[in-house]
């Protein structure tokens, strides 16, 4: 069963020369009239949208990287707003897209947030929705860095269990209740000399795994779980280690889809060895921009209205996954940037659909998790 949910090998991505047509593309939107009803409001989605997300396993929570982009009108918003108005009222209006159950919360990463703000987030969705809210660099980076994002010296606080938990699980924790899905210790790139001692930086984060406080009872679908940016951390000779780490503190790995890391496909054993347990995912960035092509993936896909690079195998592979693990009861957070495939909604609702593709040509993976 675990080679069935974690086998099976990927192609390498390349950009095709044309973009089929987009899932369930929107009319032209209208700009939200002067005088309306206060708050951002809904789209008219049609009823083919309902039908695809009462196929979807209740485990499985799909969701985007974040919700301010007036771009998604017609997909997500009614009409045209701002992104200052959509940041500050938009989740409300998101959180009742029959596809989106999830959403991050990355903002937190330059500065920490309160309690009182993710009690505000917490308040604009519905009881069984679940947020992926990624730490604060100050934590998770090995370096201060300037505001081009140059590393100037090391970080003190780097992997500091206390101020992980003051700064970030704890607030969380309080402020989201129920609604918190998965906290993300996202780490960035380290400096080489940190590399060459990766199992010194293991233990140390195992320590900061080992310190935090229990998401359990004011979270029962809440899971602590690791991102990484340096493929050295999924090399054979750490591995095992890595693996014991997460296993031995209940966290868990996140999947990151980033062209920084290896394909899907080789991320894929270290799950296998955490099994059973929740997945986490972060659809971050389209290989075919290179691993430092956020600028080059906002400038081709801005406004994000629709799919520009289609990720047909990536897509695939992770239906495949998330049919096995969802249908076998665990918990399953997707979070989809922009930059995977040119818009976040369009790119949830592919992958839904290939979800309920498998498990209809897999009907016992479905009937595992009863």
């Amino acid at each position: 069963m675990q080679d069935d949910l974690f086998g099976t090998g990927e192609g390498k991505a390349s950009r095709p020369s044309a973009a089929p047509a987009s899932p369930a593309a929107p009319s032209t939107p209208t700009r939200a009239p002067a005088g309306a009803a206060p708050g951002v409001q809904p789209a008219a989605w049609p009823p083919e949208l309902y039908a695809l997300a009462a196929q979807l396993p209740p485990t499985l929570r799909l969701g985007t990287s974040t919700w301010s982009y007036p771009g998604w009108a017609g997909l997500v918003w009614d009409g045209v707003y701002s992104e200052q108005q959509l940041a500050h009222k938009g989740l409300a209006a998101y959180a009742r897209h029959p596809l989106l159950r999830t959403v991050g919360i990355d903002r937190g990463f330059y500065r920490p947030l309160s309690v009182s703000d993710f009690a505000r987030y917490a308040a604009q969705v519905p009881e069984d929705f679940r947020f992926v809210v990624k730490a604060p660099s100050l934590v998770t980076d090995a370096l201060v860095r300037s505001e081009g994002g140059r590393g100037r010296e090391a970080n003190p606080g780097f992997l500091d269990g206390l101020l992980a938990t003051n700064h970030f699980v704890a607030p969380a924790l309080e402020g989201l209740g129920a609604r918190t899905g998965a906290l993300v210790f996202q780490l960035s790139p380290l400096p080489w000399a940190l590399i060459d001692r990766l199992p010194e930086v293991l233990e140390r984060l195992r320590a900061l795994l080992a310190t935090q406080p229990p998401l359990r009872p004011a979270a029962p679908d809440g899971v602590l779980a690791v991102e990484v940016r340096d493929a050295a951390w999924l090399a054979p000779e750490h591995l095992e280690h890595f693996a014991d780490v997460l296993k031995s503190t209940g966290a868990t790995y996140c999947l990151g889809l980033h062209a920084r890391m290896p394909p899907l496909a080789e991320q894929l054993p270290l799950l296998r060895r955490l099994w059973p347990g929740p997945l986490v995912a972060r659809w971050n960035l389209n290989p075919v921009h290179g691993a430092r092509g956020y600028d080059e993936a906002e400038h081709a896909y801005a406004p994000y209205d629709r799919i520009h690079d289609p990720a047909p195998e990536q897509h695939a592979l992770l239906a495949r996954t998330l049919a096995g693990v969802c249908g076998h009861g665990q918990n399953a957070f997707v979070t989809i940037s922009n930059h995977a495939e040119g818009c976040a909604p369009l790119t949830a609702q592919r992958l839904a659909q290939a979800v309920v593709d498998r498990l209809a040509s897999d009907p016992g993976a479905a009937d595992a998790g009863a």
